[in-house]
């Protein structure tokens, strides 16, 4: 890059991270989605005009945008595609009814559940509202971590009233085909309505290192942000299910696909 005068122009992290959106966006050779970026020395080496402070900013901010991920111990890469996350569809009856899971709707291959963790907890105060059951009492908590390329992607700790889930399969690590809802199905108390709430926060230090021995997010950019999805699954009248989840909004996508049918305002809203 030369100024009008033929000297040699040095980029502004601004710039610099413009040129390289344009190669990203156009697929440019070398920027093709998946494709590894130089590393900030090979970029102060190659390309005219760029320091590596320049560099690492303008790479910082192409993060931020979601045009590059970083893969620790690896390097930055051009984001190949976020995850998908698909309301209503995944929740249909048709999908756990059937013996599939709801991330399969979302993707021929979705983020894996590790970590599961499933037990008798105290829940926090909102959740033991929504599912009628006194302040102290216990109800099942399920805990799941989920990671794509072994990458922690999502945390997320459905709670259920223990009288829906004593001696069934949901009180097992693996709940079967169809999962939880499958389950409650099988009780008599299958979801005939949802209701989500999202919310973009920046995470707590907990969901980034973790706590009692389970793994957080493990993220490590400043300014990072989170999608806290909240989910209550009712069964007529009845919340069968409370479900907490906090996504890393730099590896999601939410998508919203419903008919143009009359207004049809839930419950609780």
């Amino acid at each position: 890059m030369t100024d009008v005068h033929g000297q040699e122009k040095k980029h502004t992290a601004e710039s610099f991270a413009a040129e390289l959106r344009r190669r990203i966006k156009e697929g440019a050779k070398g920027y093709e989605a998946g494709a590894k970026l130089p590393t900030l020395r090979a970029f102060a080496a190659e390309e005219a005009g760029v320091a590596r402070g320049v560099a690492e900013k303008a790479i910082d901010r192409l993060r931020a945008e979601g045009l590059i991920e970083s893969r620790r111990g690896s390097g930055s890469y051009v984001r190949a595609s976020r995850i998908p996350r698909t309301s209503p569809g995944r929740l249909a009856a048709t999908q756990w009814g059937r013996g599939l899971s709801i991330q399969a709707y979302d993707s021929m291959d979705p983020p894996k559940a590790v970590d599961v963790i499933v037990g008798d907890v105290v829940p926090p105060a909102q959740v033991a509202q929504a599912l009628g059951v006194q302040p102290g009492e216990m109800v099942l908590s399920r805990h799941r971590r989920y990671v794509r390329e072994r990458r922690s992607v999502q945390l997320a700790t459905a709670y259920l009233p223990t009288d829906l889930t004593r001696g069934t399969r949901i009180e097992h690590t693996d709940t079967g085909p169809g999962g939880t809802f499958a389950r409650l199905a099988e009780q008599g108390f299958a979801p005939t309505r949802f209701l989500e709430r999202v919310i973009s926060r920046a995470p707590t230090p907990e969901e980034i290192n973790g706590v009692d021995g389970r793994e957080g997010l493990g993220l490590r950019r400043e300014g990072s942000l989170v999608f806290e999805i909240t989910r209550h699954a009712y069964a007529g009248d009845r919340c069968v299910e409370v479900s907490l989840m906090v996504l890393d909004a730099e590896m999601y996508e939410l998508l919203y696909a419903f008919p143009a049918g009359e207004e049809d305002k839930p419950a609780g809203v």
